[in-house]
């Protein structure tokens, strides 16, 4: 037996906050634009794949596309 017999679905656990702030990610934003506890939230969100960051010097950041509505 394989596990994707198992699992039928998988899903990262988003907590509302992370949500909320997904939902302001759908069009790229500025990292530097953002508050600084959004910044915080929003590193922990690219650790978990539900964010991507582009660029190094000033990155810009969008919801990663399997998770936007």
């Amino acid at each position: 037996m394989k596990i994707n017999e198992l699992i039928s679905d998988f899903k990262i656990f988003m907590t509302i906050e992370e949500e909320q702030i997904l939902q302001k990610l759908k069009k790229p934003v500025k990292l530097a634009s953002l508050s600084e506890h959004d910044q915080f939230k929003i590193q922990y969100m690219i650790r978990k794949s539900l964010v991507t960051k582009i660029g190094m010097e000033t990155p810009t950041v969008v919801a990663n596309e399997k998770y936007q509505d």
